[in-house]
């Protein structure tokens, strides 16, 4: 059961993240259905290369209160979101109630990771062109294919039955999240995003999850030039992956944009170019056969080098730096960072 569902989660995860050119057919076809559903005609379509364009689109003959920065005010989002709560309630009052064990491995093996492969890997990039978690909420959440895998797994896998107009409508949100990138329907015209061109990414959990991450280019990037960078899941400017500097770093205010560029350079690198000054080292009591290196930086901190206790997918041990107040011991410093003293901190028996 759980290798069927994650088969299925796969197979799912290869449509949404697929760098194919949109199937406009059957996107335009799905679309149109979900709009008759709601009882509107079809709507007039407009094409654009990437999700940056389509929230700058504003359609001929768009109404005054259908401009994105109100989204949650336009009616057809609204009506659709009712729609799939509505569909998804009537699936679950036919299921839930007796497979309740199944349900739970299906949400874990398929719905859960398909969730935050979207979350991490296409809604960064839909926040660096507008950034809104408002509009998450009131549509973009409607547009996640995770939730009608769900169902598909819970038919496929466990033997759910669902009716024939169930099946219909839920053919219809599956070709219109899966056939094209994201959508946002106004009354008249419906403006659709093609998928991106190139798509990198790495796994990071423990049920199949992918997040963006690219260590020589953008992660996502788009037919028009539009892109993002990201390092091991994090949206970053592109000089973080392109030409990372100690310069850079010293002015960036991000810390966390910060921690990524000194990882993309190598923090021996980093150490080595910005001339930090070495304090002490110490063997790592929490990782055995590993040495702590405490460093001292300008305006009164100090960066702690130490080895990752786990293993990495690549069967690597992952050094990084943390930064500590100005200790002058590199255990008083690394116990710090796990809110223990140095003496308990030195009682470790291995750390992860």
């Amino acid at each position: 059961m759980q290798r069927e569902a994650a088969a299925i989660r796969e197979a799912w995860l290869g449509r949404v993240l697929s760098t194919r050119p949109a199937d406009r057919p059957a996107a335009e076809a799905a679309i149109s259905g979900l709009y008759r559903l709601i009882g509107l005609p079809p709507p007039r379509f407009h094409w654009v290369s990437s999700p940056a364009k389509g929230l700058a689109t504003v359609p001929p003959g768009t109404r005054a209160w259908e401009t994105i920065d109100r989204l949650a005010e336009w009616p057809v989002p609204r009506r659709l979101s009712a729609l799939a709560t509505t569909l998804r309630h009537e699936l679950d009052a036919r299921t839930r109630p007796r497979q309740q064990p199944l349900d739970q491995i299906i949400r874990r093996t398929t719905f859960l990771p398909l969730q935050r492969s979207v979350t991490s890997t296409l809604i960064p990039a839909l926040t660096a062109a507008h950034d809104s978690p408002v509009l998450r909420r009131v549509w973009y959440d409607t547009l996640y294919a995770s939730w009608v895998a769900e169902y598909d797994a819970l038919r496929r896998a466990a033997g759910a039955v669902f009716t024939d107009e169930q099946r219909r409508h839920l053919g219809l949100w599956t070709a219109a999240t899966t056939s094209c990138g994201w959508w946002w329907p106004r009354e008249d015209t419906c403006v659709v995003s093609e998928r991106p061109v190139a798509l990198h990414t790495e796994m990071w959990g423990e049920n199949g999850e992918v997040r963006p991450h690219c260590a020589d280019g953008p992660a996502v990037r788009y037919a028009d030039g539009w892109d993002l960078h990201a390092w091991h899941g994090m949206a970053v400017p592109a000089w973080v992956i392109a030409d990372p500097s100690v310069r850079r770093i010293a002015d960036e205010p991000n810390v966390e944009v910060r921690r990524c560029a000194i990882e993309h350079m190598g923090w021996a690198s980093y150490v080595d170019q910005a001339r930090l000054r070495l304090v002490a080292t110490a063997p790592d009591p929490g990782n055995p056969g590993c040495e702590l290196q405490l460093h001292d930086m300008r305006g009164g901190t100090r960066v702690l080098l130490a080895v990752n206790g786990s293993v990495e997918r690549d069967g690597h041990r992952r050094r990084y730096g943390l930064t500590v107040p100005a200790f002058d011991d590199p255990i008083a410093a690394a116990g710090w960072t796990y809110g223990l003293s140095a003496e308990h901190y030195s009682r470790l028996q291995r750390r992860t």
